[in-house]
């Protein structure tokens, strides 16, 4: 199991707590983890990624074991401490504005 953390207006969209586990089959990725997550909750769909291209929505980043993850490969395995669960993968959103 994958522990996911949410930012607070996914999480109320999702209707779930801020930390959540989704089970993910083969390499533990990116790409992965988010496709378990939008399939476990489909209103999520859009909200993290494009609905046509699957990017990262811009406001949104990655974050794992103290490191930016945001842009790496989506098919990049995430560190062994997130894919055994020891560590979260952090979805954060970001604030812009002067």
């Amino acid at each position: 199991m994958v522990r996911v953390v949410l930012p607070f207006h996914l999480r109320n969209l999702a209707k779930v707590g801020s930390e959540i586990s989704v089970e993910v089959t083969g390499a533990v990725t990116q790409r992965s983890v988010l496709d378990a997550l939008e399939a476990r909750y489909p209103m999520l769909c859009g909200t993290i990624r494009d609905h046509g291209s699957l990017e990262r929505r811009a406001f949104l980043r990655f974050f794992a074991c103290e490191q930016d993850l945001s842009h790496q490969s989506p098919d990049a395995p995430l560190p062994e401490a997130v894919a055994s669960g020891m560590e979260p993968l952090i979805i954060l959103g970001a604030i812009a504005g002067g």
